[in-house]
């Protein structure tokens, strides 16, 4: 099924946009009543900022436990279920299509923390043009030297990512407060 990882970095394209749309309303039709909300999250989410061409989505829904009931139904739809895979909480499903990933799929209770963070780090980065670029730099200089091992180029942008979470966790507090 899938082939070996490689870590192809682009420039931003506007398709990512569309892409999410269509993606979403897949999983919307899916999950249907269950739905909360869908958020494009992820570098593709971030004009300007270059990714990997592949798109997040954050489906907010009202009860995880009835995401496990359609886990059938969506992996019905091409994505396949990993679970939790290593975040608790979440239930992760990965989207093929022509043996490579074009979507990963982060689905959360409402409430979970995670949203949160995902938001926040998004909106940060949307906000601060300098630090998206930085964070560009990074991810692709850590493309080049680590363009198949996808362990290794996570691990590469893990401080920078860990620290500017942290800083959007508080932009968005304050951000949110001062509304």
């Amino acid at each position: 099924m899938p082939q070996p990882r490689t870590i192809d970095v682009v420039p931003y394209q506007i398709a990512w946009n569309v892409a999410f749309e269509t993606l979403a309303g897949e999983v919307a039709a899916t999950l249907d009543d269950q739905i909360v909300d869908i958020h494009h999250i992820g570098s593709t989410a971030v004009p300007g900022l270059c990714a990997k061409p592949i798109i997040d989505l954050l489906p907010v829904v009202q009860s995880i436990e009835a995401v496990d009931a359609l886990k059938a139904s969506l992996e019905a739809q091409g994505y396949e279920g990993r679970g939790e895979y290593g975040l608790s909480g979440r239930r992760y499903f990965i989207r093929w299509q022509e043996k490579q990933r074009i979507a990963h799929v982060h689905i959360y209770a409402a409430g979970h923390s995670a949203i949160r963070r995902h938001l926040a780090f998004r909106d940060y980065l949307r906000a601060h043009a300098s630090i998206s670029d930085a964070y560009g730099r990074l991810k692709v200089a850590s493309a080049r030297t680590h363009r198949h091992a996808p362990e290794a180029y996570s691990a590469a942008k893990a401080d920078f990512i860990q620290d500017i979470e942290q800083r959007a966790l508080a932009w968005a507090a304050g951000h949110t407060n001062s509304a």
